[in-house]
């Protein structure tokens, strides 16, 4: 009984409370923020938006230096303010590695002469004489090729009492013309001169005139103070065509150094030190130069102990050059039984212990001079020295110039 009143009480007690509820209060006022919680991956970027439209065209800027390389104007351009170094220039083998024949006539040489072209042609069929300055002269045929078979002439050569006659080049072959890059000035080695297939490159002046040590010159010829032209005394710019190979080797064949390897020679030895230009001035000529006391006085300028001090007291004996720069190299003559060709070395140094000029294959000459090359282009039998024995020879060579040795020429002066 008891227990079911005390349920009685108890759900009476609940309905008067729900009776008696109002309506909801307002909500309260929002609580603090919490922490932000961890940062989420991040999501896949969209396509891109379609281009804008262009913007308005901005304002002109002011005018650029307008520049353009200067261009070949021709030795002769130069001639109007460098008269003097003109008319020397045009004394030397620079100016006639390419000679042009112009309407059939021979081209003229300050000191030699091509007096016929081969034979079967006449100057009419001849475009070009290459060379013809002091050695020797081939010729280019109307289509730029150089004319084969018996068709290279000599000059005359008076000290080996040789020359003025024919021989073979290169019979049977076609040889086109591609010797411009040491024969011209401004060359460069695309395309066809004149559009002719022999002539391989193209150039802007025959011949090595002044812009090709000195660079093109049309922007000096205007304006010859502001436009300064380049002097270029290092003797790399000279080796370019006075060297041969990779300029480590002095190649040779039959007993002689080849032709056009100055550079070469020079660096080969202690006279690496010295630039071209030391002993030369490259607008006068060395082939037709007079090269007696000038010559001798060029040496001394340095070797002055050396010219005073020689087991032969007589000046008359022999230069500087003809012991120390021999005729060792071949261009177009040599004559091996004289021991003479006929261009000079610039090997310089005498080693009288050598026993050969030549490796063993004789392909290369060594970096000095041996006693056959320095000696016995004089000292041969009917030279203008006596005939001496390598003995001989390497006793007056050893200590020539030494002071203890040699008499002082002061003493017969």
């Amino acid at each position: 009984m008891k227990g079911l009143v005390m349920v009685v009480s108890i759900v009476a007690a609940l309905v008067l409370l729900t009776a008696c509820g109002g309506a909801a209060g307002p909500v309260g006022p929002a609580g603090p923020v919490g922490a932000p919680g961890p940062q989420g991956p991040e999501g896949v970027a969209g396509p891109p938006g379609p281009v804008g439209a262009p913007g308005a065209q901005g304002e002109t800027g002011p005018a650029g230096v307008a520049y353009s390389p200067p261009i070949y104007v021709g030795s002769d351009a130069c001639q109007e303010c460098h008269e003097d170094l003109y008319t020397a220039y045009l004394g030397t083998g620079h100016a006639h590695p390419l000679n042009k024949v112009v309407d059939g006539q021979a081209p003229t040489y300050p000191f030699s002469e091509v007096p016929n072209p081969p034979e079967g042609y006449t100057w009419d069929d001849i475009l070009y004489v290459v060379g013809g300055y002091g050695w020797k002269a081939n010729f280019i045929d109307k289509e730029g090729y150089i004319i084969t078979g018996t068709a290279q002439y000599n000059l005359p050569n008076k000290s080996l009492k040789l020359g003025d006659d024919w021989v073979a080049y290169h019979a049977g072959e076609e040889k086109p013309y591609d010797c411009g890059s040491c024969h011209t000035t401004g060359y460069r080695p695309e395309g066809h001169q004149d559009n002719l297939p022999g002539l391989i490159g193209t150039w802007a002046e025959d011949g090595v005139g002044c812009e090709e040590c000195h660079g093109a010159g049309e922007h000096h010829v205007n304006d010859p103070y502001l436009a300064r032209m380049i002097i270029d005394r290092d003797s790399e710019r000279c080796g370019s065509c006075h060297s041969q190979g990779n300029g480590t080797e002095i190649a040779a064949s039959d007993g002689f150094v080849h032709n056009y390897q100055q550079y070469t020679e020079l660096i080969s030895s202690k006279k690496r030190v010295m630039d071209c230009i030391d002993c030369h001035n490259p607008h006068e000529t060395v082939k037709y130069a007079s090269r007696g006391e000038s010559i001798k006085t060029e040496c001394e300028s340095c070797h002055f102990d050396n010219a005073e001090y020689q087991k032969i007291n007589d000046r008359r004996h022999a230069t500087c050059t003809d012991c120390h720069m021999p005729l060792l190299a071949m261009s177009a003559l040599a004559d091996p039984a004289k021991f003479t060709g006929d261009v000079h070395t610039h090997l310089m140094a005498i080693n009288p212990m050598a026993e050969s000029q030549f490796n063993k294959d004789g392909t290369s000459s060594m970096p000095y001079l041996a006693l056959d090359s320095s000696c016995r282009g004089c000292h041969y039998d009917g030279g203008r020295g006596a005939e001496l024995t390598d003995d001989e020879l390497q006793a007056a060579a050893l200590g020539f110039h030494d002071r203890d040795l040699a008499g002082s020429l002061n003493k017969k002066r």
